[in-house]
């Protein structure tokens, strides 16, 4: 049984692990890439609707993992596969939620849900496969915590710093705060001669500094930007410092909010790999991978052609969602129009594809080659 917070109740098989879960919950578009939504950090506490039907189908394999585990509070399908079948599959995806404990729902009409979802915005969620009233699993569902205001970036963090080394010729070193990063993001800034050293996400400033980078990088994570303050005090002195930085997701919204702007929750956000961004700098267009529920909230009186002023230096939207306008990137400049720092909010490193924004990561190089 799968109850939403206003109450609409759906019935299903289990799926994945027997019991109880409640969490935030939001749809996924991607028809490929259901191994890398399970594990990526992003979705922590989120119970996640896939739209594609057929979920399963190749089975779970022990190299396309973006983190050392699953990451969703719950997971809902349509026909989940009966067997698996790909030359990599070593287990069912049945097989793996079960052991890792996350309890699912089959059988469901996700088509039905995600237009609720859409039409409601994203909300509280519980499943339950031992629960058999739905008033009762109600009453838990609204007892459950709200995303708003949860900073949850601590929660899926290295507690330990590591190194990823630079594929062939070491060229930059780059402070990677980890705020939920995926595996793919370290390993795409390797394959161009950067040394990755990922920090936790309580790092200081110091601490940045003291791996003597020669960037800074925020990652995707969890959680109201606006319920996080840290961070976004770390990345302030970087950037009064003028160190480059180049931020993700999570990192595209706290810097936006190191900037001056707010940051505002999407009524069901973005999640898939088929979203179309104009890079604003060169007028095309990207498919591009997504995960988020919040965004940067651009200054209302000011049109997106026009800069911001901020302490350090002048802001601009570099990157616009073509589906509904979300601000999609920022780039800060200094008084002469040189590139000082720049963020997406989607994914560049994209494992399941696409990779229209894998340019991203050579910018980044490019800035750093410029400040070197």
């Amino acid at each position: 049984m799968l109850v939403l917070e206003d109450g609409r109740t759906f019935h299903g098989d289990a799926y994945g692990a027997v019991g109880e879960t409640f969490g935030e919950a939001v749809f996924n578009t991607g028809m490929t890439g259901y191994q890398e939504t399970l594990t990526d950090p992003s979705y922590h506490r989120q119970v996640v609707v896939m739209t594609a039907p057929h979920i399963g189908n190749t089975g779970v394999n022990d190299e396309d993992q973006e983190s050392s585990r699953i990451w969703v509070a719950g997971y809902v399908v349509r026909d989940p596969a009966r067997i698996p079948s790909n030359h990599r599959s070593r287990r069912s995806l049945d097989d793996e939620l079960r052991a890792q404990g996350v309890v699912g729902i089959s059988g469901v009409d996700t088509r039905a849900l995600t237009r609720h979802l859409r039409e409601r915005g994203a909300m509280r969620v519980g499943i339950s496969s031992t629960e058999t009233t739905p008033a009762a699993l109600l009453d838990r569902v609204r007892g459950a915590e709200q995303m708003s205001g949860t900073e949850l970036a601590g929660e899926v963090s290295t507690k330990t710093a590591y190194v990823v080394p630079a594929q062939g010729e070491r060229r930059f070193t780059v402070a990677a705060l980890d705020l939920g990063i995926k595996t793919m993001t370290p390993y795409r800034m390797a394959e161009r001669g950067i040394e990755v050293h990922v920090l936790p996400a309580t790092s200081t400033l110091d601490d940045v500094l003291a791996v003597q980078p020669d960037g800074l990088f925020y990652s995707n994570g969890p959680g109201d930007p606006a319920a996080t303050t840290h961070q976004i005090e770390v990345l302030q002195g970087a950037l009064a410092q003028d160190l480059p930085y180049f931020g993700i997701c999570f990192g595209n919204q706290l810097f936006g909010r190191a900037l001056g702007f707010d940051t505002y929750k999407l009524t069901y956000g973005h999640r898939g790999i088929n979203q179309p961004v104009m890079d604003r700098t060169t007028g095309k267009v990207e498919v591009t991978a997504h995960n988020h529920g919040f965004a940067v909230q651009w200054p209302g009186e000011v049109p997106l052609d026009d800069g911001v002023q901020t302490p350090y230096g002048e802001a601009t939207v570099s990157h616009v969602c073509l589906n509904d306008d979300v601000v999609e990137g920022l780039e800060l400049r200094t008084p002469t129009g040189e590139l000082k720092s720049f963020s997406v909010q989607y994914h560049p490193e994209a494992a399941a594809g696409p990779h229209d924004a894998a340019y991203l990561f050579d910018r980044f190089v490019e800035l750093m080659n410029k400040e070197a």
